[in-house]
C-alpha cells in the first residue's frame, strides 16, 4: 500500500510514519509537509534513509502540487493542520485557510484521483463542552474556538463528499494527545520543558478543566486501525481513557521531576475555555482497538524523552 500523508513532519504524523513503516515495511509512504513552525524533519531523522519513505515539501491548499504527487497513491492520511487553540483565538486566519480549505483541496485532488481511502484526522474539540456523560459519534457538534469550529468545517465537507459524491472518507476524532515530538507549545511539553528550567508553570483559570489524554502511540495504532477496517462515511472517536483535571496533571508532571509546587502560576483563564471534553469511544473498540499504555507510565517515558531532547 502507498500512503499520501500529509503533516508528517509534525507531531502525531511523524509517530504516525513510524509506526507504519515499523509494522508494515513494505508500504511506501510520500510525507507531505509545509514545515510550519510545529513541523521539524529531524522528528523522521532516524528513517529517512528509508527507501521506502520520501518526503515532499508543500502545502495542502496547493492543488496542482497536491495532485501532482497522488496519482498513484491507494490512501490519504491528513494530519496537516493549525492546532493551538490560543493562536486561532489570537489569529484565526491560518486556521481557516489551512484546515478548511486545505482540506477542500485535498478532498477535490482525491475525488479527481479516484483515491481509494480517505482519512481525516480531526479532534474531540469539535463536540464542544460536556459536563456529565461522554460524547458519540452520534452526538451533534458544537465547536467553541475558532479552531476547533475550522475542524469541524473540514469534517462537515469529508461527510458532504462521502453523501454528494460516494467519496470514501473517513473521519477519527481524537482526544488530547502526548508524547515524544510535540512542539512545546501545548500544555504537556510546555510545562516539562517549563519545569527543567525552574520557571513558572502558567496555570489557566482556577485549573479543573479536565481532558482526556491519549498517549500518541496508542493514536497511531488506532489510525492504523481505521486505515485497514473503518468503513467510508463512517465517525470514529478515538480516547485515551485518562481523565485528569489541569491542575492534577500539573501536580503529576511536577512530582515526576521532583520540583516544587510553587512553580505553579495561575494566569487568567482563556477566551471561551471549554470545561470537559469526554468522548464514547466503544465503537472503534469493535474494531479491535484498545489503549496500550496507562497515562502513569507513558507520561513518565514522555517526560524522560524532553529531559533528554531538550
Amino acid at each position: 500500500m502507498k500512503l499520501f500523508v500529509t503533516g508528517g513532519a509534525g507531531f502525531i504524523g511523524s509517530n504516525f510514519i513510524r509506526h507504519i513503516l515499523s509494522k508494515y515495511p513494505n508500504y511506501k509512504i510520500i510525507n507531505y509537509d509545509k514545515l510550519t513552525y510545529a513541523g521539524n524533519l529531524k522528528n523522521l531523522k532516524d528513517i529517512a534513509k528509508n527507501k521506502n519513505y520520501k518526503f515532499v515539501k508543500g502545502d495542502i491548499c496547493n492543488y496542482k502540487f497536491v495532485n501532482k504527487y497522488i496519482k498513484d497513491v491507494d490512501a490519504i492520511i491528513n494530519f496537516a493542520a493549525e492546532t493551538h487553540v490560543d493562536r486561532s483565538i489570537a489569529n484565526a486566519d491560518a486556521f481557516v485557510k489551512t484546515n478548511v480549505n486545505g482540506t477542500f483541496t485535498l478532498l477535490e485532488a482525491a475525488k479527481a484521483n479516484k483515491i481509494k481511502k480517505y482519512l481525516q484526522v480531526s479532534t474531540d474539540e469539535v463536540y464542544g463542552s460536556i459536563l456529565k456523560g461522554s460524547f458519540t459519534e452520534e452526538s451533534y457538534i458544537c465547536p467553541n474556538s475558532p479552531y476547533s469550529a475550522s475542524k469541524a468545517s473540514a469534517d462537515m465537507l469529508c461527510r458532504a463528499y462521502f453523501v454528494t459524491y460516494g467519496f470514501p472518507a473517513m473521519i477519527t476524532r481524537c482526544s488530547n494527545n502526548y508524547g515524544p515530538y510535540q512542539y512545546p507549545e501545548k500544555v504537556i511539553p510546555l510545562f516539562i520543558s517549563n519545569a527543567l528550567k525552574n520557571k513558572n508553570l502558567p496555570l489557566y483559570g482556577d485549573g479543573k478543566n479536565v481532558r482526556d489524554w491519549l498517549y500518541v502511540e496508542d493514536h497511531c495504532r488506532a489510525i492504523d486501525i481505521v486505515l485497514h477496517k473503518g468503513k467510508a462515511g463512517e465517525v470514529y472517536n478515538i480516547g485515551g481513557g485518562q481523565e485528569l483535571s489541569n491542575i492534577e496533571l500539573t501536580k503529576k508532571i511536577l512530582k515526576i521531576l521532583e520540583k516544587p509546587e510553587t512553580l505553579i502560576k495561575r494566569v487568567a483563564d482563556r477566551l471561551g475555555h471549554d470545561r470537559r471534553y469526554s468522548i464514547n469511544y466503544n465503537k472503534i473498540k469493535k474494531l479491535g482497538y484498545k489503549p496500550q499504555f496507562t497515562f502513569e507510565k507513558a507520561i513518565k517515558e514522555t517526560v524522560k524523552w524532553y529531559k533528554e531532547n531538550k
